[in-house]
């Protein structure tokens, strides 16, 4: 396969110096951070006043990239990677919703952030739930382990 290059647009700073620090979800926690875009993106902004969510993609740069396969939150069996939201992947890219909060220049300052601090932020999205809320949606295995996991021990999850 060919392979091309991303350049972030920015970075987050987020309360998480650690992996295991960091929620399986950001709406889970609530946590907020900041996302420091590259000021010459400023104009990129234009027109998300009155935006209240974001899709953050990102870019989980201290994964394990060799892992196919992973324990997750709900339970003890082994999962295959892409059917889960792990950040080990062959392609470590993270997908997030946050609440904006403010927007300061090129700062936006976001509620329900669940990375690690420092990581690359590699493109933004609005949240449109015309288009990505699907009620209808089903879940598979993760509706049926829902709580399963819980108390697990934090140092054998993903």
């Amino acid at each position: 396969m060919k392979h091309f290059r991303i350049t972030p647009i920015g970075i987050i700073h987020t309360p998480f110096k650690r992996m295991d620090e960091c929620p399986h979800q950001g709406r889970e926690r609530g946590a907020e951070g900041e996302v420091i875009l590259d000021e010459r993106l400023l104009p990129a902004l234009k027109n998300l006043e009155g935006v209240t969510h974001l899709f953050l993609l990102t870019f989980f740069h201290l994964a394990d990239r060799h892992r196919l396969q992973t324990v997750t939150p709900h339970g003890p069996e082994i999962r295959g990677t892409f059917a889960t939201r792990s950040p080990h992947r062959p392609n470590p890219i993270g997908l997030t919703v946050v609440e904006i909060l403010k927007i300061n220049g090129y700062r936006l300052h976001v509620r329900g952030v669940d990375c690690l601090d420092g990581t690359p932020i590699i493109d933004i999205k609005p949240y449109v739930t015309d288009i990505d809320l699907f009620p209808q949606a089903v879940t598979g295995w993760v509706k049926k382990s829902k709580n399963k996991g819980r108390g697990m021990p934090k140092s054998i999850l993903y």
